[in-house]
């Protein structure tokens, strides 16, 4: 249960809410009073997955990669999986895991009481988690809970629009300011944590703001699919470009959006470039590209990017980001591939076990493997080379409550 949160009867969409604070009470009902259009409209995606709204006709089809992933913050390793049963009929549930650090298992962290079949969208800080629900059947708008405890207490927010169907969705500095990607392509931004709780947000920029500037016509801007932050808090945007050979990474500059310099290596230069994933690291930051028919790494040293050898792609069924600049892929056939870092190379995995649903980096370069059944979660573990199972989890799961 969410802490301190005093009830929300009645409303669809949080069937069985135990909790939102009378200031976030009023935040919800003005919102469906007119801030956010369509609260009784049932017409979103509850799959997590599909095409984008914001999206010029390309060439090339704009990939979506689904939301399940993981991230690595100071309290723990989370991990995001869809379960239960068919999204067409409603049973799909989002759920969030934690392994807090130093720990060896996992246990469930979803932050309960909200409609979670439209997905869930998580960004991290040093000291805290940040939830953001993506709209399903009547919720029209996107509730937001905070975690400084490895997932024992959530404290509410709201975010009064539609969140993007991207794992980069949303981004938060480890001063409070956040940005997020909305399904429009607009990127709105809240100058502390507070106020992103308080619903005050504004906008930072749109997809077609972005796409009429001078790096955005270079680009041939067509989609947005990630934020971040660079160094000294800048405020990144990436999508995909139309112009062959272009990677669509942007800063923000004292309002002005500039390339962040990101080029691609010589062999793909007629290659049609998405970015897929961006995220902070300490020195700079990291970047998942999708290049042709190719996937590559991209690091950021702040002045300065390196750009990976390819690894073939299949369709991407997870990815997510580790420590140190590292990232994995799970990939269709049960192949799974990592990278170290800045200047390393991918390194294909054992096959992973059977419902495999994201993967979460462990210590001393391991991976955990997350698989999912209806409502159990089997975690397994590579040890010396194979898989082994070290855990499984219920999830109590209400088919048909639809939260």
């Amino acid at each position: 249960m969410i802490s301190g949160f005093p009830g929300f009867p009645g409303f669809p969409g949080f069937s069985g809410f135990s909790g939102f604070s009378g200031w976030v009470r009023v935040g919800l009902a003005l919102a469906c009073a007119g801030l956010v259009a369509g609260c009784g409209s049932s017409s979103r995606s509850a799959s997590g997955s599909g095409s984008r709204s914001d999206a010029v006709t390309p060439s090339a089809p704009t990939v979506t990669v689904p939301l399940s992933t993981s991230l690595v913050t100071a309290q723990g390793t989370w991990a995001i999986a869809v379960m239960g049963g068919s999204a067409a009929s409603e049973n799909n549930f989002w759920q969030l895991f934690v392994r807090p650090a130093g720990a060896s298992l996992w246990s469930l962290a979803t932050p309960p009481g909200v409609a979670d079949n439209g997905g869930l969208v998580a960004a991290g800080t040093p000291a805290s988690l940040v939830i953001g629900f993506r709209p399903s059947q009547d919720l029209a708008f996107s509730p937001l809970a905070t975690s400084t405890d490895a997932g024992k207490n959530w404290t509410p927010g709201l975010l009064d629009a539609d969140l993007g169907n991207d794992s980069g969705a949303l981004a938060v500095d480890p001063s409070g300011q956040a940005l997020a990607l909305l399904q429009d392509g607009t990127v709105q931004t809240a100058p502390t944590a507070r106020a992103a709780a308080a619903g005050q947000w504004s906008e930072l920029t749109t997809r077609q703001a972005l796409a009429a500037s001078a790096p955005g016509r270079n680009c041939g801007l067509r989609a947005l699919d990630a934020v971040s932050f660079g160094p000294n808090k800048t405020p990144m945007a990436a999508g995909s470009c139309e112009r062959p050979g272009v990677a669509g990474v942007f800063t923000d500059t004292s309002g002005t959006w500039q390339s962040a310099g990101l080029t691609l290596p010589a062999a793909y230069r007629g290659d049609q470039a998405q970015v897929l994933g961006l995220a902070a690291t300490s020195g700079g930051n990291v970047a998942l590209l999708l290049a042709g028919d190719s996937l590559l790494a991209a690091w950021s040293n702040g002045t300065h990017w390196t750009v990976s050898a390819p690894v073939a792609v299949g369709a991407v069924r997870a990815s997510g980001f580790g420590t140190g600049g590292s990232m994995w892929l799970l990939l269709s056939g049960g192949r799974a591939e990592t990278i170290s870092g800045t200047g390393g190379s991918w390194q294909a995995l054992p096959a992973v076990p059977a419902g495999t649903a994201t993967l979460a980096p462990g210590p001393r370069g391991s991976y955990d493997a997350l698989a999912v059944a209806g409502a159990k979660l089997t975690v397994w573990r590579l040890t010396k080379g194979a898989w082994s199972q070290v855990q499984r989890i219920n999830v109590p799961i209400s088919y048909g409550s639809s939260s």
